[in-house]
C-alpha cells in the first residue's frame, strides 16, 4: 500500500443546535458536561451566556445558536454544555457552548468533507470548514477558532483580580 496515498482521519464530535447538526474536531474537546445553572456576566455580548464552574476554574460559556443566528430552543434533557480547550493567540484558552443534543464520534477522512456552499446557507461560511452527508443529513464541520476569534469575537482575559468576558480586541 502506498502511504503517500492514504488519507487521515480525523476524529469529529458530532451535536445538534435545534435542527441543525454541526460537528468539531474532538481534539479541541475536553469533556462534555450536563447542562448547569449559568451565572451571567454583566455587559456580556448577547451570544455569551455566562460562566460556570468546572472543577475550580471559571469557564465561559456561548450559546451558538445565538451566535450562529440559529433559532433558539428549551434546554432539555440532552442539552450539554461541551467544554473546549484551544490554543488562541499562543495562549490556551478554556470554553464551552451549548448544545442541543451531543450525537456521536466521527472518524472522517478529508475526502469525505465537502467545501460549503457559498450561497443559500444561514450559516456564515468563514465559520465553516466544510459539509458532511451522512445518512441523508447534512453535518456542518464548523471552525470553532473563527467563530470565537472572528468579529464580535470572544474575548477572554483572566487573572487573580478579575474575569472579563467582552467583545472588544483587547490592545496589544
Amino acid at each position: 500500500m502506498d502511504d503517500l496515498n492514504m488519507e487521515v482521519s480525523t476524529e469529529f464530535l458530532s451535536f445538534q443546535l435545534a435542527d441543525e447538526l454541526f460537528a468539531i474536531e474532538v481534539s479541541k474537546v475536553r469533556e462534555v458536561l450536563e447542562y448547569t445553572i449559568i451565572t451571567r456576566v454583566p455587559g456580556s455580548k448577547d451570544f455569551m451566556e455566562g460562566v460556570i464552574n468546572v472543577r475550580g476554574s471559571v469557564v465561559p460559556v456561548m450559546d451558538l445558536k445565538k451566535k450562529l443566528n440559529i433559532s433558539e430552543s428549551d434546554t432539555g434533557i440532552n442539552t450539554r454544555i461541551v467544554i473546549m480547550e484551544l490554543i488562541l493567540n499562543d495562549e490556551k484558552v478554556v470554553a464551552g457552548f451549548i448544545a442541543d443534543s451531543v450525537r456521536e464520534v466521527m472518524s472522517l477522512s478529508p475526502g469525505q468533507i465537502q467545501a460549503p456552499p457559498k450561497l443559500g446557507s444561514k450559516l456564515r461560511i468563514d465559520y465553516s470548514k466544510g459539509i458532511l452527508e451522512q445518512d441523508d443529513t447534512l453535518v456542518i464541520i464548523l471552525d470553532i477558532e473563527r467563530i470565537i476569534t472572528g468579529d464580535n469575537a470572544v474575548h477572554i482575559t483572566m487573572d487573580t483580580e478579575r474575569y472579563t468576558v467582552s467583545d472588544e480586541v483587547p490592545a496589544p
